[in-house]
């Protein structure tokens, strides 16, 4: 069994994913639980500042889809972005 694990994390889209249900799938697809602690949506873009809950494999899981959709992931600390 895969210890459960907490990951924050900054989620920047870019303008073609903005209608597109990406939390939707994280929580559908890979049984991350989401908690949305911040977020910034317009017509042309958006970020959204997550908790992700989840067991290791499916976080890793989950953020190697993101950026391989093409959205930016960045790591948070207490809602400020790691650099």
């Amino acid at each position: 069994m895969t210890p459960m694990a907490r990951m924050r994390v900054r989620l920047t889209f870019p303008t073609h994913l903005i209608q597109e249900p990406i939390v939707y799938r994280l929580v559908k697809d890979f049984d991350i639980v989401i908690n949305i602690r911040r977020a910034d949506v317009k017509a042309d873009h958006g970020w959204m500042a997550l908790e992700l809950d989840g067991d290791e494999a499916a976080l890793e899981r989950g953020i190697r889809w993101l950026k391989d959709t093409g959205i930016q992931v960045d790591p948070l600390e207490h809602d400020v972005v790691i650099p």
